[in-house]
């Protein structure tokens, strides 16, 4: 019977248990754990998890994948607190949307015999928790992948597979990288729609503007009923390329005001035209693809979860820690 450990049981790590639940995992059992009890049981209770761990160190003791799924700030601690019950050869991944520090996190507590992949399935809820889980949450939206540099192929082709078994398209970047890239598409748009909704409540008129609000308001102040928490260790994990883009933002507003102020119509026909044609056309044509070099490869289940790569390092560490429980009985 193979495990694997979801460590935090919210909207994310449950999407990701259900979906692994309906891909049908022979021989799998999909541990569990997260911050309160409730949560945990509840997510029984929903087919999300099969065991259901007390611990983050309990949840991933025999553990072949390892998936942490806990808010961004919360990550390095339980990276402290599993990495002495990891089994040698695990592997070890992370939903979070900022990866710098995680990254770092991995690197400087988790111990060298097990290899950390990180991950960011870009798929969410306004509505956070268990009970807003959902198997298709990440079907047909990106998982960003970003292995350290110590994580071998089969570790990498595990958590592809993962992704792959969720339902997500793979795509490959570098910590820097993403993290400079949703602060754009994903950062700055959840302040933007908190911010927007604060002006707008702010007001003194706000019981007569909230009659008139409609589907634009709603559609665009969305994000802002999303989890506060959540919010807050985006901002202060990824600050510098979140200012970075709502400073672009700022200058374009300015330019946008500029534009209206002068009272032209032609320059105001032009500053919405062009968002409006090519909105339309990524809607229509979806993102554009840039050169990411030989296509991602299918994962089978086999090759997640039993690949022979992992599975003869995973023989070597435990020949290797056989051999020295033996010295060191025979020095006793």
């Amino acid at each position: 019977m193979e495990r694997i450990a979801i460590i935090g049981l919210g909207l994310i790590g449950g999407s990701i248990g259900l979906a692994l639940k309906r891909a049908g995992l022979k021989d799998v059992q999909i541990a569990g754990t997260a911050r309160t009890r409730d949560t945990v049981q509840r997510a029984k209770k929903l087919g999300a998890i099969d065991d259901d761990a007390r611990t983050a160190a309990e949840a991933v003791r025999d553990a072949r994948l390892v998936v942490v799924a806990a808010p961004i700030l919360a990550t390095r601690a339980i990276f402290g607190e599993i990495a002495p019950a990891l089994m040698p050869g695990a592997v070890v991944t992370d939903v979070g949307s900022t990866k710098g520090n995680v990254m770092r996190w991995a690197k400087e507590l988790l111990p060298d015999s097990i290899h950390f992949v990180g991950g960011h399935p870009m798929a969410g809820k306004e509505t956070p928790g268990i009970d807003a889980a959902d198997a298709d949450l990440f079907r047909e939206k990106t998982w960003v992948v970003v292995p350290s540099v110590s994580a071998d192929e089969a570790a990498v082709k595990s958590v592809v597979g993962l992704a792959q078994l969720c339902g997500a398209d793979v795509t490959f970047m570098d910590a820097d990288e993403h993290d400079s890239y949703v602060a754009a598409i994903s950062h700055l748009p959840l302040a933007l729609s908190s911010a927007l909704f604060s002006v707008v409540f702010g007001s003194a008129a706000w019981p007569e503007l909230a009659q008139l609000a409609s589907s634009g308001f709603r559609d665009t102040t969305r994000l802002a009923s999303g989890s506060p928490e959540m919010a807050h260790d985006i901002m202060i994990s990824n600050r510098e390329n979140v200012l970075h883009w709502i400073d672009r933002f700022q200058e374009e507003l300015s330019r946008f005001r500029a534009t209206i102020a002068a009272g032209e119509s032609q320059p105001v026909i032009e500053a919405f035209t062009r968002p409006q044609i090519e909105r339309d056309n990524y809607m229509v044509a979806g993102a554009p693809r840039r050169e990411t070099g030989a296509p991602i490869e299918t994962i089978s289940l086999g090759d997640m979860l039993l690949g022979s790569k992992v599975t003869g390092f995973m023989k070597k560490q435990q020949e290797i820690l056989k051999a020295a429980e033996e010295r060191a009985e025979k020095k006793r």
